[in-house]
């Protein structure tokens, strides 16, 4: 068994409002969740940037107050509430990547984050700002997370509130990213399939990828699917996360049914009906709140030349507005040792990160 409903008795109440959402509508509105940056807006993050160097603050001490955004901080309150209360995803277009470099970009990056929440370890060597590219690594090894690899994402959810991804260079090929709505996921397990409906909301087993700390187990446990304050839908979703706990001895076994449920949610949340596809370019942000959207990348084939390698940076955001209905799911990674970085890899990540 994977563990007992936390939704009471009866069937769950379908989701309602602006999250539920289908990717054929999304795709005939994108102005609605598109904001181009203008030339003015353009101008006040360099200034932000040029600040943030002024105060001569390392990045991951530079704070709301020393990237000051006079006006787009109007813009950057919508989108939270938007991320919040709204469809659960925004694309920020026009960031002049190539112009500024990892470095600045980075500082681009981290500045606009803390408009919009506070920055939480992405690994266990307590890495904030992560790099999204192929290091040649395999998922078959069970250290390996899928944004180090080439590989196709199912559609799944991070473990912080807010994801935020900015491309700084594109594949040769591939490398889609799709989104769905989790609740509208969620209505249609209700609908087509009733009786696994209830299984959403049952305690499952996700294997950790050899990211918690010495002494604690190497899998964490939560529900698929919680109803928050006010009756929204938060998902916490990664198949092969759930699978490969699988391999862990004191791991409850999951059941026919348990992949029955997982068949359909893969089934639904991929179909042209549901998913939107978004091609993501150099100087494309995208913002979305992984409670109310799953997200998928295709494999892509990169560039032979180093320096034309697909390359996006990420950021997890924790919001204090999120009931912590999931435990501690949503907040990040513990860091391990800040210090002393596991591999190479992330000691060039950590290289990378000490510039504004």
């Amino acid at each position: 068994m994977t563990g007992t409903t936390d939704a009471g008795e009866g069937l769950p109440e379908p989701c309602s409002g602006p999250s539920v959402w289908r990717g054929e509508e999304m795709a005939n509105h994108r102005d609605e969740w598109t904001l181009r940056l203008s030339a003015h807006q353009l101008a006040e993050i360099d200034s932000a940037v040029k600040e943030a160097r002024r105060r001569d603050r390392t990045l991951l001490k530079v704070t709301r107050a020393d990237f000051p955004l006079p006006t787009l901080v109007h813009e950057l309150e919508r989108i939270a509430e938007d991320l919040a209360y709204g469809r659960g995803f925004v694309l920020v277009q026009g960031v002049p990547v190539q112009q500024l470099g990892v470095p600045a970009a980075s500082a681009v990056l981290w500045g606009l984050g803390q408009y919009l929440g506070r920055p939480v370890p992405q690994n266990a060597d307590g890495h904030m700002l992560g790099h999204v590219r192929d290091t040649g690594r395999s998922l078959a090894d069970p250290a390996t997370r899928g944004y180090q690899t080439r590989a196709a994402l199912p559609f799944h959810t991070d473990r912080a509130d807010l994801l935020a991804l900015l491309s700084l260079r594109a594949p040769r090929s591939g490398g889609r990213t799709s989104l769905v709505s989790s609740a509208a996921v969620h209505n249609a397990v209700l609908d087509r399939r009733p009786d696994l409906a209830e299984r959403l909301y049952r305690t499952y087993f996700f294997d950790r990828r050899e990211e918690q700390l010495p002494g604690e187990p190497p899998y964490a446990a939560a529900p698929l699917a919680v109803r928050r304050d006010g009756g929204a839908l938060s998902m916490l979703y990664n198949r092969r996360y759930l699978e490969s706990a699988q391999r862990f001895p004191h791991v409850p076994r999951l059941e026919p049914e348990d992949a029955e449920l997982f068949d359909l949610v893969d089934d639904v949340a991929g179909s042209p009906e549901f998913r939107l596809d978004i091609d993501l370019r150099a100087g494309d942000l995208l913002l979305l709140s992984t409670h109310a959207v799953m997200h998928a990348r295709t494999e892509f084939e990169d560039h032979e030349q180093p320096t034309l390698k697909s390359h996006q940076l990420r950021l997890w955001l924790a919001v204090s507005h999120h009931h912590p209905t999931t435990d501690r799911a949503r907040e990040g990674i513990t860091p391990r040792d800040v210090i002393r970085p596991r591999n190479a890899a992330s000691q060039a990540a950590t290289n990378t990160r000490r510039q504004p």
